[in-house]
């Protein structure tokens, strides 16, 4: 064993040196993961010590690699108290021997499915995160043993911590918080101590300073409109809080800050000096966490969901009452939608990973849901008990329908793309009021190009003919249209499409 430990700790060192948790969680195989306790009674030692949040030692094994003195615990709140012997794990290497990691990585988190027949709701849309550039944790799939007796199926996943935020983000210093056990961004005064009971601050705990955090609830609460859109900039990434939004609402991913009103991450990026949207526990998506809703409704949900009253999620509330971000969710939906969201890559990518997973999830010895049950699930709804749970493709097919028809109403035409650009070029400022420039790259050879706007109907409202001049840019004028958001293309002399985007203006 202590030679297995010893490999383990050069491959941490070389191959796995390219980025933490990549062998883990890019790689397409189930892995096996061995835990093994000396003490006789660990099961109820793990189950008394859950509510103390105490790490019992243990050693743990994967894929053949065997690493002493780890921190091992029960994990999770509904996971943890669903009946039956099967609970979440998180594993942590570090608990016990300062700076042991695996596959460079500190910790592990061993998720059970006990919401999910099919044990493809987690995977599915942390792929789909990672995919769309939304931060989420990565998640992989393990076959579990304790003491060498197969113990069940789980999913693997990321730990957000520090090793998650430097692969995110430029640095890692800055304050992560946790948006349990109610972290609905509600304003609940200026004194720190007055979050203290509905957040987590999970880094530089020993400083304990959240003013960062009361400025951002502050902003959101507390500004006016006229300056709300720049206030919040100042203080959120907000362009992937609104892919996150997106996310959760095209998932019905209601366990989540646009539901129940918890489980994200926050994270106050020092570089940037903006807090980073982080998604964080999605196992109850595709509409499987209901908010007292049918099956239909979850699937008919409106694009523009608050819970009530939508004062509860002040940030979602006051981002759809500003034009602007209101339409910058409508088009990143109608992205999502043009791209991901769909049943031909969804479809298939289900259907892939349930051929690699079938056999484990047939194994698995304590799983709570029946063979029959995960195959049907995977296709259409099933009903356990008086819960429904919405199957995987019927809820992909009628919820891209009932979001392709509400976007349809709200100006978003599926047929513009906004993904061609031959040539860099480069428009600003955007937004703008009525005037910007477009800066031409040095490789585009010609003298004058075609240039072309439409609106979000798709119709045509501007094209005109552009003589480059010898400084390489050129002003263009758009005061006779109306503040909204447009789509700009870029010929060149062949009549190419050689540049597109979106254009937005505010007056």
């Amino acid at each position: 064993m202590q030679k297995n430990f010893l490999l383990c700790l050069i491959i941490s060192q070389s191959l796995w040196a390219q980025n933490p948790g990549d062998n883990l969680f890019l790689s397409p195989t189930v892995h096996t993961v061995k835990i093994y306790f000396s003490q006789p009674g660990w099961y109820d030692s793990l189950i008394a010590y859950k509510p103390l949040d105490i790490k019992m030692l243990g050693n743990v094994e994967i894929d053949g690699y065997y690493i002493d003195s780890v921190g091992i615990q029960f994990k999770g709140n509904s996971s943890f108290n669903v009946p039956g012997k099967k609970k979440s794990w998180k594993i942590d290497f570090n608990e016990f021997v300062s700076g042991q990691k695996f596959d460079g990585l500190k910790a592990i988190n061993l998720n059970n499915g006990f919401k999910d027949p099919t044990f493809l709701r987690e995977k599915i849309t942390l792929d789909f995160c990672q995919k769309n550039g939304i931060p989420a944790p990565r998640c992989s799939y393990a076959n579990v043993y304790v003491n060498d007796t197969l113990w069940g199926f789980y999913m693997m996943v990321e730990q957000v911590d520090k090793t998650f935020l430097k692969n995110w983000f430029p640095e890692n210093e800055g304050n992560l918080f946790k948006g349990d056990p109610q972290g609905s961004l509600q304003w609940y005064g200026s004194s720190p101590s007055s979050y203290y009971p509905k957040y987590e601050l999970k880094t530089n705990e020993t400083a304990n300073d959240w003013t960062d955090l009361v400025h951002l609830i502050d902003v959101i609460n507390n500004k006016p409109s006229a300056q709300f859109y720049d206030s919040l900039e100042s203080v959120l990434n907000t362009s992937n809080a609104i892919k996150a939004w997106a996310f959760d609402n095209l998932f019905a991913n209601l366990d989540s800050y646009r539901g129940s009103g918890h489980n994200y991450y926050i994270y106050h990026n020092l570089q940037t000096n903006k807090f980073e949207w982080i998604e964080w526990d999605v196992n109850e998506a595709f509409g499987n966490f209901n908010m007292g809703m049918s099956v239909s409704q979850l699937e008919n949900l409106s694009i523009f969901y608050i819970p009530s009253p939508p004062s509860s999620r002040p940030l979602t509330n006051k981002m759809l009452q500003n034009t602007i971000y209101k339409t910058d969710y409508i088009n990143t939906l109608c992205q999502f939608v043009s791209t991901n969201f769909d049943t031909t890559y969804l479809y298939r990518k289900i259907d892939s990973l349930a051929n690699v997973i079938r056999p484990y999830v047939y194994a698995d010895p304590q799983k709570f849901y029946t063979n029959s049950q995960f195959e049907t699930n995977i296709h259409s709804n099933i009903t356990v008990g008086s819960f429904n749970i919405p199957g995987l493709k019927s809820f992909i097919l009628n919820r891209r329908n009932s979001v392709v028809s509400q976007l349809a109403m709200n100006g978003c035409i599926m047929g513009i793309s906004e993904l061609s650009n031959t040539y860099d070029f480069q428009i600003y400022p955007n937004p703008c009021q009525s005037e910007f420039y477009i800066s031409i790259p040095d490789d585009f050879n010609y003298s004058e190009f075609q240039f072309t706007v439409n609106d979000l109907m798709g119709k045509e409202v501007k094209s005109t003919l552009i003589k480059i001049s010898d400084e390489k840019r050129v002003m263009v004028n758009l005061g006779e249209l109306s503040s909204g958001v447009y789509f700009y293309s870029i010929s060149s002399f062949e009549n190419n499409n050689v540049s597109s985007g979106k254009l937005i203006l505010i007056k």
